[in-house]
């Protein structure tokens, strides 16, 4: 058991959570909105391709972090096109993008670098961690040194988006004026719609937010975690999202503690791979990759029936007459 460290299972956690924080708050906006965002996966796929292709290109991974939210924007106003306008199933519109995404990635990239479906190594193109001030000074004291600068210092700029977001989405969702049109269009499209609130408008201003964070999370995949673009890299990151935003009721505080929690299991994951265990010994590798699911699973079991979506969501406004 001396390579369990505790220490890096926490520094693990801070650093896988940010995937599926910035995937759950897209998809937390989209539903609240009324509109089932199953695309999530999606999305993500298609800006960490972006994303790594033009970091790379440009040697810039800013660039590569914009065009990652270009298209992510441009998937998620098709989407909403189809689900808002077109009154189609939300489910096919968003399974249609999953499916789509992760067949056209590989072939782009295959096509344009030519390397098996992935891009090249990014090199200086990925965003670098942050080094705190006093960093250095701090070291040599026990625990606080470590604390400072690995558990609150010493991460990618997009870590400290992804926590800094969450009061300001619990903001906007509960205490903004967009926010109550959000939920009453979520709850009640109906009476949103006899109170004068557009209740289109507000479902593709609630799909562009989504689609600006769900581009975060691709862009966190390609230019901060991996430095590459790998075929289906997202690994159902977007389903797990999603899960998470059952877990969390739909709120964003609980919704973000889910994602911690996966991003927990997941450092577990990594850490108990390969280390003999008490009693058990040392697991086999297929085995210990299964934990994130086989806690997905329990997860939807045990709170899928105490989970309050909002009324509304899947289901297509058609104006009152």
């Amino acid at each position: 058991m001396e390579d369990f460290h505790i220490a890096s299972i926490v520094v693990s956690t801070i650093r896988n959570a940010p995937v599926l924080m910035f995937a759950a708050l897209a998809g937390l906006f989209a539903e609240r909105s009324g509109v089932v965002d199953i695309g999530l996966e999606g999305k993500i796929l298609a800006s960490a391709f972006v994303s790594a292709a033009v970091g790379y290109t440009t040697q810039n991974p800013w660039a590569g972090v914009a065009a990652g939210i270009a298209v992510s924007v441009a998937l998620a106003m098709v989407q909403a096109f189809v689900s808002i306008t077109q009154k189609g199933n939300q489910l096919v519109a968003g399974i249609a993008i999953n499916i789509a995404m992760s067949g056209l990635t590989f072939v782009v990239a295959q096509y344009i670098f030519q390397q098996g479906g992935r891009t090249p190594d990014l090199g200086s193109a990925r965003l670098t961690d942050v080094v705190l001030p006093g960093t250095a000074a701090l070291a040599d004291i026990p625990f606080l040194g470590w604390f400072y600068g690995n558990v609150i210092g010493g991460h990618s700029p997009l870590v400290y988006l992804a926590f800094a977001l969450l009061p300001l989405v619990h903001w906007v969702v509960y205490h903004s004026r967009f926010g109550l049109r959000l939920r009453a269009c979520g709850e009640n499209p109906h009476a949103a719609d006899a109170a004068g609130v557009s209740v289109e408008k507000t479902r593709y201003m609630a799909m562009l937010v989504a689609g600006v964070l769900c581009s975060f999370s691709g862009a966190y995949l390609s230019i901060v975690q991996s430095g590459f673009f790998l075929r289906d890299m997202s690994a159902g990151a977007g389903y797990l999202a999603l899960t998470a935003l059952v877990f969390g009721n739909w709120r964003p505080l609980q919704t973000v503690l889910g994602c911690l929690m996966f991003g927990f299991f997941s450092a577990v994951q990594i850490q108990i791979e390969g280390v003999d265990l008490p009693v058990v010994g040392r697991i086999p590798g297929s085995l210990i990759q299964m934990i994130p699911y086989v806690v997905t699973v329990i997860v939807l079991a045990g709170l899928m029936a105490k989970s309050v979506a909002p009324k509304a969501v899947g289901k297509p406004f058609v104006k009152s007459r």
